[in-house]
């Protein structure tokens, strides 16, 4: 696959029932973090650190419009308790796309009202289920 943007991306999130929603016009910006720990196992007998592969972590920071609609991106996040699927999609959700899924917790939930008017979130999720985040395809 060649270089590309992150426009027309897909972000799908499950609500507190587990129904997942297409909340990709709410979304601004996200982030995600693929965490790898290094353990630390140096011997006596060296003079340069040395380290194993340890526990693999993720967690995202979305960032978004407030959209109070049903099924949309308040209704998703409003009640933080239950195990969500996070479902990103780089440039949509078309063959051979590039597709992280990962089972996560909602850590945070954030509104903002700017002085310009605007009113923003941000929500926080946090790897829940012990798999390693993986990239696969659409």
């Amino acid at each position: 696959m060649a270089k590309q943007t992150g426009l027309g991306d897909y972000l799908a999130i499950d609500d507190s029932g587990g129904t997942a929603r297409d909340i990709s016009n709410d979304i601004g910006d996200y982030g995600i973090n693929m965490a790898q720990e290094l353990v630390e196992t140096t011997g006596l007998d060296k003079s340069a650190r040395e380290r194993i592969t340890g526990m693999s972590d993720g967690d995202v920071t979305v960032n978004g419009f407030f959209n109070a609609a049903s099924n949309k991106s308040h209704d998703v996040f409003k009640t933080r308790t239950g195990t969500r699927t996070f479902d990103l999609r780089v440039g949509g959700n078309s063959s051979s796309n590039p597709k992280l899924a990962m089972e996560m917790q909602v850590a945070s939930y954030a509104i903002t009202r700017g002085s310009d008017g605007s009113l923003t979130w941000s929500a926080t999720l946090n790897l829940s289920d012990g798999t390693v985040p993986a990239w696969t395809t659409v």
